[in-house]
Parts: C-alpha cells; structure tokens; sequence
C-alpha cells in the first residue's frame, strides 16, 4: 500500500514538471503582443491633427515669414477735449439772461443761436451806432464839396468807431440796427454744448462762461508713461486707442519735457480723428504706442510659441503630413510681443503661432506614460 501510494506522488509530480517546463517553452515562443501594442499607444508623440482637431484645442499655424519688429508700449489714457477746438461762450458786457436756444449735449452747427442777452451798454452801443451811421450816410449824400473836410472825416471816424464798439460787444450786423440792447451770441464753430450753467435771468459779469462748445471730430488722449519710456516715443509716431471694442488710429502730437514728481510719469499727447462719436471728455482708455523705428526684417514668432521642453527653447512645426513635431530653436531678443528667432526653423515653415502650451502638456503625458510603460 505505501509502495502504491509513493509509486502515486512521483508520477503527480513528475507532471506538474512537464506541465511547468511545457508553459516556459510556450511563452518564450510566443511575441509580446500587449507590449507592442502598449508601445503602438504610446511611442507615436506626434499625432498627425486635422482642420478640426487643431480649431477644437484652440491651435493656430501660420507659414513663418520675415517681419519688420518695433517695441510696443501699452499706457493709460485720458481723453480730454481738443482745446483747438474749444470756445467758452461768454458776454464782454453787464448783461442779463433774456433767453436760451441752447441746452447741454446739443451738438449745434456754426452760427446758431444759443442765447440772447439784453445789456444797458449794449443799448447805448446800438443807439450810438445807429446815429452814426445816419449822420455818415447823411455827410456821404452831400459830398465833399459841400461840407468842410473836417466835418467829412469826424463823420467818417465816428462810424467806424460806432462799429468797432458794437463788434466788441458781439453785436452781429442784424442787431445793430435796433436800440433796444438787445443781443444773441452763436456758436463760431460747429461742436457740442459739453457745459451750459446759468439760468433765465440771471445777471451775467463779463466773462462769466454761458457755454462751453467742444468740437469733438478730433479729441485729445494723454497717455502716461515711465520718463524713460516716454523718451523714446517720437513726435508723429501713429498709435492706437481702445475703449472696450472701440480701436481708434491717432498720432502723437506732442511730448511733455516734464516729469512728475510724484509718479516718475511723463505725458505724450495723442490727437486721434473721433470717428462715430465714440470718444468723450475725461473716458478712461488704453493706449498703444510704437517704441523707436522698425528694425530689418527678421523671422519671428509670438512669444508664447516658444516654450521650454527638457531645457531646450522649442518651437512646434507642422510637416506636409500634418504631423507636429518639437523643434528646438535659438531665440533672439523679445521686441514687443514677438521673439525673433535665430536658429532652428526657416521662412515658410508652418509654425504653431497659438496653443503652444496644449502641445507641450501632450508631449510631457507621453513621456510620462513612456517611462511609466
């Protein structure tokens, strides 16, 4: 029986050998098929994109082309009414407030009404004048031979200082035909009323400003840069005005030789053409101003294009498959937004301009899953 039983074990054991030595010879025969596969996954790190793919993960290519690169400089503006273009409304006499034709915000053209006076001095201008012009008129029908040379002169130089009174007083010639003093002052130019602060009879000092009318086709921006920013911005150099979705071209028309004290800051004027009515009076914008003079062309890419990859500045290029791939470039000087490249890529390559960072997190995944495999 005990020889049965050991006779029993060794013929078990003998099989599970052969079984296990079976099993060996089997998978060293056998190709790793998951592996390579695993490898298919993974070994592939640039993907061919199509149209789609690239405009869904917000990636933008562009042929790298040769540019002409000057320094842009953004600053806070203000704009301010063109004081070229500005007139206060005031009287030159003791007057009081008769009526209005005018109110705040009316854009009104040249010569329109805004408002009338009535003034004592004006009267006595009026009946001044009036009689002057009678006794002239008198004087010219009877001619010089009938009346003494002196009488003819005095009568001439009293008109012309009759006249000369009115037109100080802003009597219009339609109004100085009557002597009741009463007077209307219009508008020199065409503009908008941007202040208006008196009200019907009140008695009005000369000087004392009715209305300010601005011309508002052109305004004024001030921009306030760093002294040694504002240095470099020339006169005449075209900038750019953004208020929200509202861009404006304008240029530069003067520069302060002036610094704060307090702020270190200088100020560049604009002058900027106030197409639609856009711009108003103390609005708050962005400006954008162009540093010194455009150097030769050169390649360039956006500054976020480039990014650092096992410490090398790289740049991503599309093949003529579609296929992107990592190319290590030599970067430049930054000008602006835009980084000039010296080696690495050659005009006409169709480089990633936007997106540059969605392609880096991809290629940093596959090499982790590599070295994880």
């Amino acid at each position: 029986m005990n020889s049965l039983f050991r006779t029993f074990t060794l013929c078990l054991i003998a099989l599970l050998l052969l079984s296990g030595c079976a099993e060996e010879a089997q998978q060293a025969a056998t190709p790793p098929a998951a592996s390579e596969a695993h490898d298919d996954d993974h070994g592939d790190a640039s993907p061919r994109w199509d149209a789609a793919s690239l405009a869904a993960a917000g990636i933008r290519i562009a042929p790298l082309q040769r540019q002409s690169l000057s320094e842009s400089l953004r600053a806070p503006g203000e704009v301010v009414d063109n004081a070229y273009g500005t007139t206060l409304i005031t009287p030159r006499v003791d007057a009081l407030v008769v009526k209005r034709h005018a109110k705040l915000g009316d854009e009104v053209a040249a010569g329109a009404p805004l408002v009338t006076l009535s003034s004592i001095e004006v009267a006595s201008a009026q009946a001044a004048l009036r009689l002057a012009e009678q006794e002239w008129t008198r004087v010219q029908a009877l001619g010089r031979e009938a009346v003494s040379g002196r009488r003819y002169s005095e009568a001439q130089i009293a008109v012309e200082q009759a006249r000369a009174t009115a037109k100080a007083y802003g009597l219009s010639a339609q109004q100085r035909g009557l002597a009741d003093g009463e007077f209307t002052l219009t508008a020199p130019h065409a503009g908008r009323i941007t202040q208006d602060a008196f009200v019907i009879g009140e008695r009005i000092e000369p000087g004392h400003t009715l209305f300010r009318l601005v011309d508002e086709s052109v305004v004024w921006v001030d921009a306030k840069l760093p002294a040694e920013q504002a240095h470099r911005i020339a006169v005449g150099a075209e900038a750019e005005v953004v208020l929200g979705d509202v861009r404006l071209k304008g240029s530069v028309m003067q520069r302060a030789h002036h610094t704060s004290e307090a702020t270190r800051n200088a100020k560049v004027r604009l002058e900027v053409p106030n197409e639609g009515d856009r711009l108003h009076g103390g609005d708050f914008v962005e400006v954008h101003l162009r540093a010194g003079d455009a150097g030769p062309a050169t390649l360039a890419l956006p500054t976020p294009a480039l990014v650092q990859l096992e410490g090398d500045t790289v740049a991503f290029r599309q093949d003529a498959d579609g296929v992107i791939d990592a190319v290590a470039v030599r970067a430049g000087a930054v000008i602006g937004d835009q980084t000039v490249i010296l080696e690495g890529l050659n005009e006409g390559d169709r480089v990633v301009v936007e997106g540059a960072y969605v392609l880096k997190a991809q290629q940093l995944k596959s090499q982790i899953g590599d070295d994880h495999d």
